[in-house]
């Protein structure tokens, strides 16, 4: 049931463990995760998070503590998540991209108590990087640790175990949660209440220094509920998703809607396309949803015009979608926008077909429970149909907070959270998001859209870019395209520029067009694109 309320009395449990202990019930030993060739079922993800989070509890974290999650997707992520929330306790999922310097910041800004973490990833070493970033970690020593610097930070416990950190690993700290009764286990989760604070996920940081946005366990539950709802995942239903657990699409739209609806969650960590396709192949998702240019690479794989994708008929990623249900034109379906401040999606559409003309570049309306408004901040009034200005959102799902920040400096007297986000809405109330606030282009007097040059680009060549402003002391600012060039392709610049000028105004064009490989896009450690050095990048001769 879709609903403005977050308790509308239609039986949706609206905590972690309430929910978890009924989807257990019904769904049994059908599969929650499937992250490759580990399998997660419904009952052990509830067996595995019991474990732990009786050893949490035996360490002294309980209702309010904050746990600290260093995992990649898989069912290490899902029982550490679930064992911290269900009893309670706050999860903080810190990304695998992270720094030493980087995790310091986000523990210390968190106030981490308790991390629970990979020992490593890839090619990141996570007990090296902790014990740069916890002054006072000592593998040699006994847990717990003391650090001038973090001073919250309590534990730290890995796995698998490793070498001589055997007495710092979860599986020491199940180990510990035995002596933990499965009465006492209940007792704690019954405590927990539809307005405790359930998670802590930062901001990627790609503007300023990461903020940790605090959602509620029933805000955040009938948010995705309704979310569900509106694109039609139920029980049994199958979703894949690239989308990171550490970040707010990952986390509430892919993982707890799969727990909500009592689906089944698709990822994968393959390293190479092949893997991939063989995961969607025997998994068969109707639904696929995240980062489209995550998939983009799929499609050039030789085994890929043999493959059987057939089973996806819904979401966004296009490139991998089957011909009948991809879209004719991109800009033609609606597009989802979300914000970890609003517990993942915050407009969209149920309409998933192709649009008319007048309609290109929809974001569609407000999902249930949230208002939403466009607000002129220079005339401190709000805007007429089709004129630009900033998205201002609020509503109960809404995030509570940032944390370490008071209310009144995230929201305005009102309500209202100002989001920073361009948009113009038409007469039918379906919105357009125009770009970023600091982000718009002032050339010689005009203002120029990013997205729209960026739209333009994609029109004419096909071709994905990043538009930015350069500092030009005759304009202002110019317009500066990075374009990816995929593998093997060849651009002419001036012929690029030549197509563009019938599409765009005179001082839309790019005066400067930079051609570069997939690989040569300046991103951060949290995977966003590096707005400085994209700058830096256009501005070399």
């Amino acid at each position: 049931m879709i609903s403005e309320l977050i308790d509308a009395g239609d039986g949706l449990l609206l905590t972690l463990p309430e929910l978890l202990r009924r989807q257990v019930d019904v769904m049994g030993e059908a599969s929650l995760l499937v992250c490759d060739d580990d399998v997660l079922s419904y009952t052990e993800a509830d067996a595995r998070s019991a474990r732990v989070a009786k050893g949490l509890l035996a360490i002294g974290a309980g209702k309010g503590t904050h746990v600290g999650l260093l995992f990649p997707n898989g069912p290490d992520f899902v029982t550490s998540w679930l064992a911290a929330c269900r009893i309670g306790a706050i999860g903080v999922p810190i990304s695998t991209f992270s720094t030493s310097a980087e995790l310091r910041v986000l523990l210390d800004g968190a106030d981490v108590e308790v991390l629970l973490s990979t020992a490593s990833y890839r090619s990141h070493d996570y007990i090296a990087a902790l014990q740069d970033a916890v002054p006072g970690f000592d593998l040699t020593g006994d847990p717990p640790v003391f650090s001038v610097s973090l001073p919250s930070l309590r534990h730290l416990a890995f796995t698998p175990q490793v070498g001589r950190a055997e007495r710092w690993s979860i599986e020491s700290l199940e180990e510990r949660g035995a002596a933990v009764s499965d009465e006492v286990l209940r007792k704690v989760e019954a405590a927990v209440s539809l307005s405790d604070r359930f998670v802590i996920v930062h901001t990627s940081g790609s503007t300023s220094r990461p903020k940790g946005v605090i959602h509620t366990h029933g805000a955040l539950i009938r948010h995705t509920n309704n979310l569900n709802e509106l694109r039609r995942f139920s029980a049994g239903e199958i979703l894949f998703s690239n989308s990171p657990f550490f970040w707010i699409g990952g986390l509430a739209y892919a993982l707890l809607g799969a727990l909500v609806a009592g689906g089944r969650l698709v990822c994968s960590n393959a390293p190479d396309a092949a893997g991939v396709l063989d995961l969607l192949e025997r998994e068969r998702p109707a639904m696929v949803n995240g980062f489209a240019q995550s998939v983009a690479h799929l499609p050039s794989d030789p085994s890929f015009p043999a493959r059987d994708l057939s089973s996806i008929r819904r979401g966004n990623l296009f490139p991998i979608m089957p011909t009948d249900v991809r879209p004719v034109d991109p800009e033609l379906r609606h597009a989802m926008l979300g914000m970890t401040e609003t517990g993942s999606v915050c407009l969209l559409s149920a309409d998933e077909s192709d649009q008319p003309e007048h309609r290109r570049g929809s974001f569609g309306r407000p999902a249930p429970g949230f208002e939403a408004v466009v607000f002129d901040p220079d005339a401190g009034a709000l805007c007429s149909t089709n004129e630009l200005g900033e998205l201002l959102l609020r509503g109960p799902f809404m995030m509570e907070g940032y944390y370490g920040l008071e209310r009144h400096e995230v929201f305005d007297e009102n309500g209202w959270y100002h989001t920073g986000d361009l948009v113009t809405v038409d007469q039918d109330g379906y919105f357009y998001f125009k770009g970023r606030r600091g982000e718009m282009i002032k050339t010689a007097g005009a203002n120029v859209s990013p997205r729209e040059v960026e739209a333009a680009i994609r029109e004419v060549a096909d071709l994905r870019s990043h538009v930015v402003g350069i500092d030009d002391l005759a304009r202002g600012q110019i317009v500066g395209a990075l374009v990816v060039v995929p593998t093997g392709g060849s651009v002419d610049a001036e012929g690029l520029r030549a197509r563009l000028s019938d599409h765009l105004s005179t001082y839309k064009v790019p005066r400067r067009i930079r051609l570069v490989g997939e690989d040569e896009v300046p991103v951060m450690s949290s995977g966003k694109l590096d707005l400085l050095a994209l700058k830096e990048l256009l501005s070399e001769p």
